[in-house]
């Protein structure tokens, strides 16, 4: 059971990365640096990205109830 929530929090991990990277930066910092900052957004966010932040959400969320649950068995094991 334990397995199976490390293999699950480590997709989650590798996923929540990936779609962390595919942000389109906002300007300043570091997207500056890669070339974010040279783009002008016209409107507000389009379809994708709304769509792109939801899923981040709802992958950061799966990945905080695995560390939870892991956490909960790890301490009934002990």
């Amino acid at each position: 059971m334990v397995l199976g929530f490390s293999i699950a929090l480590i997709v989650f991990s590798l996923l929540l990365m990936l779609l962390v990277l595919m942000h389109k930066g906002k300007g300043g910092g570091l997207s500056d640096m890669f070339g974010g900052g040279m783009q002008s957004s016209v409107g507000g966010s389009s379809v994708a990205e709304r769509n792109l932040d939801r899923i981040t959400v709802v992958v950061g969320l799966c990945w905080f109830a695995c560390i939870m649950v892991l956490g909960l068995m790890m301490k009934a094991n002990n």
